[in-house]
C-alpha cells in the first residue's frame, strides 16, 4: 500500500529518523498558513511546496496547461499562495503517472533545509527493501543522490552499494559506520549517519514494509542528516498487525476498480490490455497472460479469484473486467482443485444474465472439479461463449476472435 510522502515522513520521525518538517495544506489559504509557521519555526523566508501524489519525479514533472513544477521554492508568503493556486485541484503529470497524470488534492509546506553555512551540502540514495533471491533484507545506497537510481545504475553501476542484513541477526553497528564510510563521511556527519541508517532499518523492519525509499538523504551545511523526501511501500498483508496504517490509504490515488476489487477478496491489477483474465491462482493466471500475449492480444488486467471463490466473488470479478472499455474479449480460465468448477460458472451466467448487452466475445475454459456440471450450466444457460478444453486451445480461440 503506498501513502503519501507526508505521510511517510510521520512514520520514519516516530522511529527517530531525522527529516524535513512540514505541515499538509488543501488550500492556498491553508498553505500560507502552513508556511507562516514554517518560518516562525525555522527563522527562514523560504519554504518548499511538495504536491503529494502516489508518484515519483514530482519535480520533474508539470502541472497540465502551465510550467508549473510539482515541487517548488517559495521565498516569500505570495509565492506559496501563486504555486498553491498553481498545484492544487489540477492535474500532475511526471514519469510515473504517464501522460494521464493525477490530480493533486494536497500539498506539503516544507521547511528549507538547503541553508548556507560553513560547508558544503550533499545529496545521498537510500532505500531498504528485501533481496527474495538471498532471502535477506538489503539497504541500497549511493553518493548520487537527488537522481534517479535507474540513471545511476545504467550510467555508474560501480557507485551503487548494497549492505545485506540478516533477518535473523538484525541490522549491527558495524554495517552502519560501513556505510557512512562507504558515503565519504568523517566526524560529525559520520556519526549522524549511523543514526540515520539505524533508525531508517528499524522503521522498515518494524513497520513490515515492503519498500522504504529516501531520495535524496541530504548532509547539510552544518553536518545534520535529513530526509529530505521518502517513499514507503507498506506490505498489505501485513496490515492487520498495523491497524492504524490502514486509515493512511488515499483511495482517491487508487484506481476504483481496484477499490471494489478489494471488497470482495479478489486479487486484482488493472493493465493496458484489450483482454480480460478470470483465474484462480498466481501461476496459472501468470501462464493465461502469457498464453494471451503469445496469441497477439494483451492481458487487460491480472484478477485471481482465489481458491475460496464462490458465485458472488466470480460475478463481481466478471462486472469488473467488463467495466474496462478496452476490453475486447475476456478468457476465463479456472482449474478446480479447491473452487468448483459449477460455482465459477454460475457467476458467469448471474454476471452475464444481470449485466445484458454483452456484445464481446468470451472463452471458457473448466477444468476439475465438477467441470462437466460446470460445462452442462453454461451449455444450457444460452449464452454466447466459446469453449476450450486445453490452454492451447483457449490461446487459439483467443486469436481468433481479435482477428
Amino acid at each position: 500500500m503506498n501513502i503519501h510522502e507526508y505521510q511517510a515522513k510521520q512514520i520514519l520521525k516516530s522511529y527517530g529518523v531525522a527529516i524535513q518538517e512540514g505541515i499538509v495544506a488543501e488550500t492556498p489559504a491553508a498553505a500560507v498558513q502552513a508556511a507562516k509557521d514554517i518560518q516562525a519555526q525555522t527563522g527562514s523566508d523560504w519554504v518548499v511546496v511538495k504536491a503529494q501524489i502516489h508518484a515519483g519525479g514530482r519535480g520533474k514533472g508539470k502541472i497540465v496547461g502551465s510550467e508549473q513544477r510539482g515541487v517548488a521554492v517559495a521565498k516569500n508568503l505570495d509565492a506559496v499562495s501563486e504555486i498553491a493556486t498553481n498545484i492544487l485541484g489540477n492535474t500532475l503529470v511526471t514519469i510515473q503517472t504517464g501522460e494521464k497524470g493525477k490530480k493533486v488534492s494536497k500539498i506539503l509546506i516544507a521547511q528549507d533545509v538547503y541553508y548556507p553555512g560553513a560547508s558544503e551540502t550533499k545529496e545521498y540514495y537510500m532505500s531498504v527493501l528485501l533481496d527474495r533471491a538471498k532471502g535477506k533484507n538489503v539497504i541500497i545506497y549511493t553518493t548520487e543522490g537527488g537522481m534517479d537510481i535507474e540513471e545511476v545504475a545504467e550510467h555508474t553501476p560501480e557507485k551503487i552499494h548494497r549492505e545485506w542484513v540478516d533477518p535473523k541477526i538484525g541490522f549491527q553497528g558495524f554495517q552502519a559506520r560501513k556505510i557512512a564510510f562507504n558515503l565519504g563521511l568523517t566526524g560529525a556527519a559520520e556519526k549522524e549517519m549511523e543514526k540515520f541508517v539505524t533508525a531508517l532499518y528499524k522503521a522498515y523492519d518494524e513497520t513490515d514494509s515492503a519498500m522504504f525509499e529516501i531520495n535524496p538523504v541530504l548532509k547539510t551545511s552544518d553536518d545534520k542528516i535529513i530526509a529530505v523526501d521518502a517513499k514507503v511501500d507498506l506490505d498489505e498483508n501485513a496490515l492487520y498487525r498495523h491497524k492504524d496504517y490502514e486509515a493512511l490509504r488515499d483511495e482517491s490515488e487508487e484506481d476504483p476498480t481496484e477499490i471494489e476489487a478489494k471488497k470482495f477478496n479478489l486479487n486484482y491489477v488493472k493493465l493496458d490490455g484489450n483482454v480480460g483474465c478470470m483465474v484462480n491462482g498466481a501461476g496459472l493466471a501468470m501462464a493465461t497472460m502469457d498464453i494471451i500475449k503469445l496469441s497477439g492480444g494483451e492481458p487487460a488486467n491480472f484478477l485471481d479469484v482465489g481458491g475460496t471463490a464462490n458465485a458472488e466473488t466470480v460475478e463481481a470479478g466478471f462486472k469488473i473486467i467488463l467495466s474496462d472499455p478496452n476490453v475486447k474479449a475476456i478468457l476465463i480460465n479456472i482449474f478446480g482443485g479447491i473452487v468448483r468448477c459449477d460455482r465459477v460458472a454460475q457467476g458467469v451466467v448471474d454476471a452475464y444474465n444481470k449485466l445484458g448487452n454483452i456484445n464481446i466475445p468470451i472463452i471458457v475454459r473448466l477444468q476439475g472439479t465438477n467441470a462437466v456440471e460446470a460445462k452442462k450450466l453454461i451449455d444450457e444457460s444460452g449464452l454466447q461463449v466459446k469453449s476450450a478444453i486445453l490452454l492451447k486451445e483457449a490461446a487459439q480461440l483467443v486469436k481468433e476472435v481479435l482477428a
